[in-house]
C-alpha cells in the first residue's frame, strides 16, 4: 500500500489501523520481522476495525467501510471545496485523482494472503460483517447508513475517474467531516481556544410532537425558512412561560431542516467570550448554523451579554450570512430588573441610558415570539391528544380528572406538565 504518498488525504483520526494494516500488506513475506508479531499485529488491527464497527455500527466490509470512514471524514482542500461547489477544476482535482488512486489501491488489495502467510482464519470475518447492535454511538442511522452504502459503491468503481466522480458527489449531498456527518454540536474551551465538539446522543424531538402553539410555530419556521434559502433572516427569541415548547421547537427546527444543510451549536452564557472563536470556525462552510443558547438570562451583576450584544450586531466585523442566533429565556427582557432599580435611577443622571443599555440587547433579535401557558381547555387538550398518541386508554372523563389533579402539585398548566403526567401513566402500566 501507498498510503505514505497521500497528498490531500493525511492525519486520520484511527489512522493507525491504516498505518498498520499497511505496513502487514508490504512486510507480512519478510523473514527479518518474527512472524508471531505479525499475526499480533494482525489480530490487533482486526480486534480495532471490530470495535470501530461496534461503536460506529457498521456492517458489511468492514475494510471498506474503514477506508471510506476515513474519506468521509478528513477535511482538505478538495473535500472542502466540493462541499461547497460540487465539482472542481484546477490542479487540486489532478491532486486528488492521485490520492484517489491510492485508495482504490486500497480498497482492491486482497486481505486474505494475510490470512494464508500468517494462518490467521479471521480475516473472512472482515469481508461479510454482521452486526448485533445497529445503533451507534457516533453517527444517527442514516448517515451511518451512508457511508455504508458508499463504501459498496467505491469497491466497484473501475477508475480512479470513477472514484473521484463519487466522492465528489457525496460531498456536495452531504458535507464532510464533523459539520458533515452531525447536526448538534456544544462548546468546551480548551487549551488552543474554542472547539466545537459533535453531539452524539441527541433528543429527536419534531415540530408535530409539540401540540398547539401553531401560530408561534410558524413564525418560527417562516424565518429558518428564509435562512436555510439564503435569503435575509432575523435572530430569535422565544420568550414566555416555562414548559411550553421553547427548546422543543428549535429542537424541531433542527430536525425539519437538517437535509437542507441546517446545523446547532448548543453554547451558553459563560462561554460567550468564546463566540468569536466559534464563527471564526463556522463562517466558511457550506451550512446554515444556528447558535443556540437556551435559558438565557442575565442577573444585574452580570456582564456576559455585553459580549453577546456585540457578536450579534455590534462589532466591527460584520457578522457571516450563514450564522443566526436563538436563544430561549422566561424573561421578555433577558436582564433581570427589580424595584430596587428605578430608586437606583433617581440617583442616576443619565437613567434613560441605564434602562437602553439594559433593552438594548432584546432590540438585537429582529424576531420575538411569545409562548404563553395553556388555559384549561388548552391543556385538557394537550393531555388528550398525547394520551391518544402514546395509547393511554383510560376515559376520558377520568383522564382529565387526573390530569387536573395532577397538575396542581407538579408545576401548574403547560405542555410539560402534560407530558409528565402522560408518562406517569404510562409507567404504572
Amino acid at each position: 500500500m501507498r498510503e505514505k504518498e497521500l497528498v490531500l488525504y493525511k492525519h486520520f483520526k484511527h489512522g493507525d489501523i491504516l498505518n498498520d494494516m499497511s505496513w502487514l500488506m508490504t512486510n507480512y513475506q519478510d523473514d527479518y520481522y518474527n512472524t508471531e508479531d505479525k499475526r499480533n499485529l494482525l489480530f490487533d488491527v482486526i480486534h480495532r476495525l471490530i470495535e470501530l464497527a461496534g461503536s460506529h455500527g457498521y456492517e458489511g466490509n468492514l475494510w471498506h467501510t474503514y477506508l471510506t470512514y476515513l474519506l468521509a471524514n478528513n477535511e482538505n482542500a478538495f473535500s472542502m471545496a466540493s462541499e461547497i461547489k460540487g465539482a472542481v477544476q484546477g490542479s487540486i482535482n489532478q491532486v486528488a485523482l492521485h490520492d484517489f488512486a491510492i485508495f482504490k489501491e486500497m480498497f482492491d488489495c486482497d486481505l486474505t494472503v494475510l490470512e494464508n502467510e500468517l494462518h490467521a482464519g479471521c480475516i473472512p470475518l472482515l469481508f461479510n460483517y454482521e452486526n448485533i447492535n445497529n445503533e451507534s454511538k457516533f453517527f444517527n442511522k442514516r448517515i451511518r447508513d451512508r457511508i455504508c452504502e458508499l463504501s459498496v459503491k467505491l469497491a466497484q468503481t473501475e477508475s480512479p475517474e470513477e472514484f473521484l466522480s463519487i466522492m465528489e458527489g457525496f460531498y456536495k449531498d452531504f458535507g464532510v467531516g464533523k459539520f458533515g456527518l452531525h447536526k448538534a454540536f456544544r462548546v468546551e474551551h480548551g487549551e488552543h481556544g474554542a472547539k466545537i465538539i459533535p453531539i452524539t446522543n441527541i433528543a429527536h424531538v419534531y415540530l408535530e410532537d409539540l401540540v398547539g402553539y401553531e401560530i408561534p410555530k410558524q413564525k418560527l419556521i417562516e424565518n429558518t425558512e428564509a435562512f436555510v434559502s439564503g435569503k435575509k433572516a432575523n435572530n430569535c427569541l422565544l420568550f414566555g412561560d416555562a414548559g411550553t415548547g421553547k427548546s422543543s421547537s428549535i429542537k424541531g427546527i433542527l430536525n425539519l431542516y437538517y437535509d437542507k444543510g441546517l446545523r446547532i451549536i448548543e453554547i451558553y452564557k459563560h462561554q460567550f467570550q468564546d463566540l468569536n472563536d466559534v464563527i471564526a470556525q463556522i463562517k466558511n462552510r457550506n451550512y446554515k448554523f444556528i447558535i443556540y443558547m437556551d435559558d438565557l438570562s442575565f442577573e444585574d451583576f452580570e456582564i456576559e451579554y455585553k459580549y453577546l450584544k456585540a457578536v450579534i450586531e455590534g462589532g466591527l466585523e460584520k457578522k457571516p450570512a450563514n450564522v443566526l442566533i436563538y436563544a430561549t429565556s422566561n424573561r421578555r427582557h433577558l436582564v433581570r430588573e427589580k424595584f430596587s432599580d428605578k430608586e437606583e435611577r433617581r440617583e442616576d443622571l443619565h437613567s434613560s441610558d441605564t434602562v437602553q443599555e439594559k433593552l438594548s440587547l432584546v432590540a438585537r433579535f429582529g424576531v420575538s415570539i411569545f409562548f404563553c401557558a395553556p388555559d384549561k381547555r388548552e391543556f385538557e387538550n394537550i393531555v388528550k391528544t398525547l394520551a391518544e398518541r402514546y395509547g393511554v386508554t383510560m376515559p376520558e372523563e377520568e383522564l382529565l380528572l387526573e390530569a387536573n389533579k395532577w397538575e396542581l402539585s407538579h408545576g401548574g398548566l403547560s405542555g410539560r406538565t402534560a407530558q409528565q403526567f402522560i408518562d406517569y401513566l404510562l409507567g404504572k402500566e
